[in-house]
Order: structure tokens, then sequence, then C-alpha cells
């Protein structure tokens, strides 16, 4: 592989980041996709091109459809090409159901909804003309399970695992790959954002079957399963990663 062309939206830090690297490592060059934090995402640039691997850098919104558009004019400009599409960007205003506005649904679904549609629709257009393609989406517990404050993110969520089962069955005979993967509880920057993080945190260290709280890396190695061939049989499944919490109702 010399070649290939991975994109991983929201890569500037955290599972995106660690994806796109370790995508690097495994010969893809890269397409690296932020919306705010451009030094971190440089970051990410650097690190990559450290491992010998083209970067192509877009700031786009994926919420913003126009943006998507541009940011995938760019990708076929600079590689022509596109093997691998990471759907890990998102955002949302952690509130109780009942404190929840208009704006607060629409940025929600947009960014973690309507995005991985959009997203999937051009991904798919420069696949095709390479003989197929793997599209995974980041999902977490809270698309099947009640978690505070996560009212639009979950709600969020359950629907990209829903476009998961219907993308996969439509891109299936373009021989394109659509999975999702589902974290539990994992001390990343993006959960700094939640009013209740130490008690999500401390559920995570005390009541996870395996031992422990689930890592950045336990994300990253099932989403590269699901990008391998070993996993070409899997098709529309989200395959959750929380050493076993959410068997404990």
């Amino acid at each position: 592989m010399t070649n290939k062309v991975a994109l991983v939206t929201g890569s500037s830090r955290g599972v995106g980041k660690a994806t796109a690297i370790r995508l690097a490592k495994e010969g893809y060059d890269i397409v690296i996709n932020y919306a705010r934090s451009k030094s971190a995402a440089l970051e990410t640039v650097e690190e990559i091109e450290k491992l010998g691997r083209k970067v192509l850098l877009v700031k786009a919104n994926v919420g913003d459809v126009s943006k998507i558009r541009k940011m995938f004019e760019e990708i076929n400009e600079t590689f022509g090409r596109l093997d691998v599409f990471i759907s890990n960007a998102a955002s949302g205003v952690l509130r109780p159901a009942m404190e929840l506005e208009e704006t607060h649904w629409d940025w929600t679904m947009n960014i973690n909804s309507k995005a991985l549609l959009f997203c999937a629709q051009e991904a798919a257009k420069l696949m095709e003309k390479n003989g197929g393609g793997k599209i995974v989406s980041l999902s977490s517990l809270g698309s099947i399970r009640y978690l505070e404050n996560y009212t639009t993110v979950g709600v969020s969520k359950a629907a990209v695992e829903a476009l998961t089962r219907y993308l996969s069955v439509e891109l299936s005979p373009k021989n394109i790959v659509v999975n999702a993967v589902s974290g539990g509880a994992i001390d990343t920057e993006a959960l700094k954002h939640f009013p209740n993080r130490e008690d999500l945190l401390e559920d995570a260290r005390r009541n996870t079957p395996a031992g422990r709280m689930v890592e950045i890396e336990d994300m990253v190695n099932a989403v590269m399963f699901l990008v391998s061939d070993d996993s070409s049989m899997i098709r529309g499944q989200t395959i959750i990663v929380d050493g076993g919490r959410s068997l404990l109702v």
C-alpha cells in the first residue's frame, strides 16, 4: 500500500487524532479535518508527516453540507481517491431534555448525524472509482442507554447507528463496507465538557467488568479491525467497546 487515502473528521485530538496516526503508520496518506483547533490540527499534521505520509489539512464544519462538498473537492484535487472514511467529528449541547432549545438540537444533529450521511455520499463517489472502501462511524453508549445531560448527543448517535445500517445495505453493491464503533466513557478532552464528568469516570473505573476504563487505543483498535480486510463480512454493525459496562443494568 503506497497511495491509499483515509479521511478522519475531527482529527485534531482524541480518538480522531489517534486513529489518523495509526492509519498513517499502516501506510495511508491522511486527510486531517478540524473545525476550531488549528494549532492542535497542525501538530497532528506534523506527527503524520514525520511518519513519511502525505497529509491534507482541511478546515470544515461538517455540520454544513456546502463545507462538506468543498472538503471532498479538495480531497479529489489533492489525491484523486479515498479508501477509508472515519466519521469521528462530534459536538453537542449537554443539558437535560426540558432545557434544550431548537438551536441546541439542530447544532448537535447537524454535526453528529447529518454529517455522516452527506460525507458518506461524497466519500462513496471517490471510493467507487477505486473499487470500494471502508466507512466507520463513531458512536457512544448514550445511543442505547440513558446518560445524564446527554439527550441531544444520545439521540444523534442513535441516528448515526441507524444510518450505518442503511448506508451499509445501499453501499455494499459498490464494495463499500460500513460499520460503527460505540465506546464507553473515555477520559478525553471531549469529556471535560460534561457537568457530571467525575461521576462518569468514577462509574467507569468501579463498574467496568474488564477491570479498567476504556482507553483511546481500545477504540482505535476496533476501528482498525473494521478498516481491515478481516472484517469484510461484518456490515452495518455497531461494535460496542466498553469493557462490558453496558451489560450491567
